[in-house]
């Protein structure tokens, strides 16, 4: 495969195909959407053509490894992929309704004219249901399909639905293969590379859930057309993550290019997601099961998901991030971390990307706190966060006072 990139800014990239796959065109009842990523071994090889809407990039995890590959308009093109790699002899395709309504037929078209044979399965849409007793009823599903060890699954869709088929494929009949189709901008970014898959319970979010790796992740650029502007603002609080944590060239693109990028343009959104996909990949292949490094890239979520689940989910991930981000910006700052003009640029940033940067007032604080000793960084009661020392660095400390806290929720 090839990628096509503006040449100011090299990406690394790499495809190595390991695959199985098989689909057939046939409907049921639950959805997603997710998109593939190239993942391969410790190395991440630069690769970006002149065509200004393709790239690939590799995962490096060994026997592991696995490709991203981004490319507009590859969601017809998967069939073929999958057939070379060959993942599986058989593909349940995991969505939900609202992605499978406006793209099912066009991946299952792929699928049947590859001649893999496929079931698309849908659930409903939304956080709400990213819970285990959907995973049990897909679960059912696939059992009653007769799923077996030889068969795969692929997500097909948003954060949540890569979540739920990461975590079902994990876990049915002891683990299958399984391949991300991500259709937004935060899972073609963030959720649908690195292997962490998990529902919600009422305790928390993610409480439950595994590392599991895809075998390949497929980014068609072409899906973010139809996306709801709140949906993109969402993913694009993920990608000003990346350059706040670890490239202070990309932070300044970002800002630079904003215009295009809130439009779409197709060479620069590529460039954005190859930028983030190099970044996490980096990341995943050095720490894996987030033993150490790979806690930065959850910046901007230890109080982002305390909001969140104090919203009850009605503030979206990508947007509590936001507002999680400028918290752990103010909170580096009172702790002498984080220079206070840099802590402005983070915030200014975020604004110009239209995004929120206060806790919304009618959030009750200590139920925020409460969500807070749940996050999964906490140990022994501390909660760690991830704080900017700089654009493009962090450091992790668990030195946070309750009364920082207090004044940074507002």
């Amino acid at each position: 495969m090839t990628c096509a990139i503006n040449p100011l800014l090299s990406f690394p990239s790499s495809f190595i195909g390991n695959p199985k796959s098989d689909f057939v065109n046939i409907s049921t009842t639950f959805g997603v959407m997710t998109f593939l990523v190239t993942i391969k071994d410790n190395a991440l090889s630069n690769r970006y053509e002149e065509a200004g809407t393709m790239s690939e990039l590799q995962v490096g995890l060994a026997e592991r490894s696995y490709p991203i590959i981004i490319e507009k308009g590859y969601l017809s093109e998967i069939g073929k992929d999958l057939l070379e790699r060959n993942i599986a002899k058989r593909f349940a395709v995991i969505s939900d309704d609202r992605v499978a309504g406006l793209y099912g037929t066009v991946l299952m078209d792929s699928l049947k004219q590859a001649g893999l044979k496929a079931e698309l399965i849908t659930f409903p849409h939304g956080e709400a249901n990213k819970t285990l007793e959907t995973i049990a009823q897909l679960a059912s599903k696939l059992a009653q399909l007769g799923f077996d060890r030889n068969d795969a699954v692929i997500g097909f869709g948003g954060g949540v639905t890569g979540d739920i088929a990461g975590f079902l494929a994990s876990s049915y009949m002891r683990g299958i293969e399984f391949v991300q189709v991500p259709t937004t901008l935060l899972a073609q970014v963030d959720s649908s590379v690195g292997g962490k898959t998990g529902v919600d319970i009422p305790e928390g979010k993610n409480l439950v859930g595994a590392f599991y790796q895809p075998k390949a992740v497929y980014i068609d650029i072409s899906v973010l057309q139809t996306l709801p502007q709140q949906e993109l603002l969402g993913g694009l609080a993920e990608v000003i993550k990346y350059g706040v944590i670890r490239d202070q060239d990309f932070f300044v693109f970002l800002k630079e290019n904003r215009e295009k990028i809130l439009a779409l343009d197709p060479t620069l959104i590529t460039r954005t997601i190859h930028t983030c996909c190099r970044i996490k990949a980096d990341v995943v292949s050095e720490d894996e099961r987030e033993g150490g490094v790979r806690k930065i890239l959850n910046y901007g979520h230890t109080i982002g998901h305390a909001v969140e689940g104090a919203s009850d989910y009605s503030l979206i991930h990508g947007l509590a991030v936001a507002i999680g981000m400028v918290a752990a910006a103010k909170l580096a700052t009172l702790n002498g971390l984080l220079a206070q003009s840099d802590m402005e640029r983070i915030v200014s940033l975020l604004q110009d990307y239209q995004m929120p940067i206060e806790v919304p007032a009618e959030l009750d604080r200590e139920r925020i706190k409460r969500y807070l000793l749940t996050d999964k960084k906490a140990v022994g009661g501390k909660v760690y966060y991830i704080l900017p020392d700089s654009i493009g660095s962090t450091q992790i400390t668990a030195e946070i006072t309750e009364e920082q806290v207090d004044l940074v929720l507002g």
